[in-house]
């Protein structure tokens, strides 16, 4: 079995895979570091580092103001 620490987003879920890509592309539009945004949502750089690379057991807790902060909102829709 491979360790947690060798899991990346390419190896993720689709669904983290794309919420990391999309947090991701949003900080740098906003031209914000991984500090600054931490920052503005409350949260520490380590989870943010660990969100934008995939990470798959994110805490919601700390996932909506990092979306708040962004102007992201999760939502869900049914499987197809």
């Amino acid at each position: 079995m491979g360790s947690k620490s060798s899991r990346s987003a390419e190896s993720a879920l689709p669904w983290i895979t794309a919420l990391a890509t999309e947090v991701r592309r949003k900080r740098k539009v906003l031209r914000l570091t991984q500090k600054e945004l931490a920052e503005l949502s409350g949260c520490g750089p380590d989870f943010l580092y660990d969100l934008e690379r995939g990470k798959p057991t994110v805490r919601l807790d700390k996932l909506l103001p990092v979306l708040e902060v962004l102007g992201l909102r999760l939502s869900l829709e049914p499987k197809r």
